[in-house]
């Protein structure tokens, strides 16, 4: 047969880092990820480190779902997200493989138990501090959402706002090497005034904001001036906001459409410093999303 079904997610950038102050926020970008689950191997096997895929799969079977009619079970991933770079490619790839599994056996879920699952999913392959709801979320709708990690799905989403225009704003991603490791959570406690900032930017609604007093606090959180000095570069050269995603190590950069010459002034300067660049657009929410 091949294809047993396939399943779609896309990327997202950080807002407000769960582990700051306990809720957790990103924005989805218009990076996708396409996941097919096979019954017999693929030309290309996944790069998957950290067993990721595996543990989908018994994340499914724990909370017992229906599997596949098939002896053996293949994974093949097609991404544009970048690994390891906080850009939630491991929520994408994990969302994307629980609809490839409902497409499969015909399982229809809510997006808060895609959620849960793609979170036990992260625990058990340890690549997560807080679970990654907030990401999860992300990689599932269009728009942005506070998360409280701690409650389930269905309860988790406190506040939520449509996001950026895609007609108003690009989003310039700064590549740099890939994480080597996650923080530690000890290493949040001393920059929680920065996250609250964020979380107000939130509540006041400018997601923009929030990134970028976020993406400050996290400039401390990893203790390196490299990543101060470059967030503010974005700045300077006429970006509108710009902050670390994710535990790093990307940097996030927003530049309105109707300034041409802004966005090209931010490409050249970090291009001109050996940088590797995706240049994508924030994804709204739809208006069933937003009710």
């Amino acid at each position: 047969m091949g294809v047993l079904g396939v399943g779609e997610a896309h990327g997202a950038c950080s807002l407000l880092h769960a582990a700051g102050i306990g809720y957790g926020s990103s924005l989805p970008i218009a990076l996708n990820t396409k996941v097919a689950l096979r019954d017999n191997p693929p030309k290309n096997d996944p790069d998957d480190p950290d067993d990721l895929l595996n543990n989908v799969l018994k994340a499914w079977e724990n909370a017992g779902h229906k599997m596949p009619d098939s002896e053996e079970l293949y994974w093949a991933v097609k991404s544009e997200i970048p690994p390891r770079q906080g850009l939630k490619s491991s929520s994408s790839v994990a969302i994307a493989a629980l609809r490839a599994l409902c497409a499969a056996t015909e399982t229809e879920l809510e997006n808060s138990e895609l959620v849960d699952l793609a979170s036990s999913a992260h625990f058990e392959a340890g690549i997560t501090l807080t679970g990654s709801k907030d990401d999860n979320w992300a990689v599932c709708e269009g728009g942005w959402k506070i998360v409280d990690p701690n409650l389930p799905g269905n309860e988790s989403v406190l506040f939520r706002g449509e996001g950026p225009s895609p007609e108003e704003w690009n989003i310039v991603i700064v590549l740099r090497e890939e994480r080597a490791s996650l923080p530690n959570i000890e290493d949040f406690a001393h920059h929680q005034q920065a996250f609250v900032k964020a979380l107000e930017a939130l509540q006041s609604g400018n997601p923009i904001m929030a990134m970028t007093w976020n993406g400050r606090a996290m400039c401390g959180v990893l203790n390196d001036n490299s990543n101060k000095r470059l967030t503010n570069d974005a700045v300077v050269n006429g970006g509108r906001g710009s902050g670390i995603s994710g535990s790093g190590n990307s940097i996030v950069i927003f530049s309105p459409t109707a300034s041409k010459p802004t966005t090209n002034r931010i490409v050249k300067w970090y291009e001109s410093k050996g940088f590797e660049l995706i240049i994508t657009k924030p994804i709204m929410a739809e208006k069933d999303e937003e009710s």
